[in-house]
């Protein structure tokens, strides 16, 4: 069984992604790192190809044609990651928006601690979020008040990116019945490893806003996670969720 994945999706990410991999393989705890690239045309895959020369068997690349959507590009490497039978698979973005340090801390709350997901939350100890304007902090505070309150998880940062997943979740989670390809996909993980009753811990990070290469938030995507909330929870109300043996 292999151990630790950090799938990165990538889309036009030039400025950032031999930075973001060699920070990764930097840390003293090893990770693996899988770049989903949707097609990028600004060179991000030949990029990574050519650092595949340099970290033989740790750095891997899988390209899609197009942009298909940040959900479908995680389900991607999700199933990739449990073909290759890695125990620990992260989500990260490849802006240094999230810290690859706290990876570390992540991996050790599954690993040590015997949580079964663990989020790297900006709001679990106050609000910790540097470089975003207060409009873009307030609403994505209050779309986590607003996740809480439809669906009745107590997860503090519901939209959070930066995750690590016992294999055992994306296992026991129908891969190709998740529904959301935007932002709420994120909401959608959480709160469906929740209503199967995995232990959750929000591991506290200080967020970064990128300062290279453009954002990826759109009116359409922020949408998608306030309809899609409550889709989902009437959803749920049939379904049974239940762990097989």
């Amino acid at each position: 069984m292999k151990d630790s994945i950090v799938i990165i999706p990538t889309y036009n990410e030039c400025e950032n992604v031999e930075a973001i991999i060699r920070k990764v393989f930097s840390l003293a705890q090893p990770f693996d790192v899988l770049i989903i690239d949707d097609g990028s045309p600004d060179g991000t895959a030949e990029i990574v190809r050519k650092l595949q020369f340099e970290f033989v068997g740790r750095l891997h690349l899988e390209q899609r044609k197009g942009k298909l959507g940040l959900g479908t590009a995680y389900i991607h490497g999700f199933k990739y990651a449990l073909r290759h039978g890695y125990e620990y698979i992260f989500e990260m973005d490849a802006d240094f928006s999230h810290n690859p340090e706290d990876l570390v801390r992540l991996r050790a709350a599954c690993a040590d601690e015997g949580y079964d997901m663990a989020i790297g939350s900006r709001y679990v100890v106050g609000v910790n979020v540097v470089n975003w304007p207060m409009s873009r902090v307030l609403m994505s505070y209050f779309a986590s008040y607003y996740v809480r309150f439809v669906t009745g998880m107590d997860i503090q940062d519901t939209t959070a990116g930066f995750k690590c997943y016992r294999r055992k979740v994306l296992e026991t989670i129908n891969l190709d019945k998740v529904k959301f390809i935007g932002y709420a996909f994120q909401i959608e993980m959480k709160f469906t490893a929740w209503k199967f009753g995995f232990k959750i811990k929000e591991v506290p990070i200080i967020f970064t806003d990128r300062t290279k290469g453009q954002s990826k938030m759109s009116k359409g995507i922020f949408k998608e996670a306030v309809f899609g909330v409550l889709q989902m929870k009437i959803s749920s109300l049939f379904k049974t969720y239940r762990i097989e043996p």
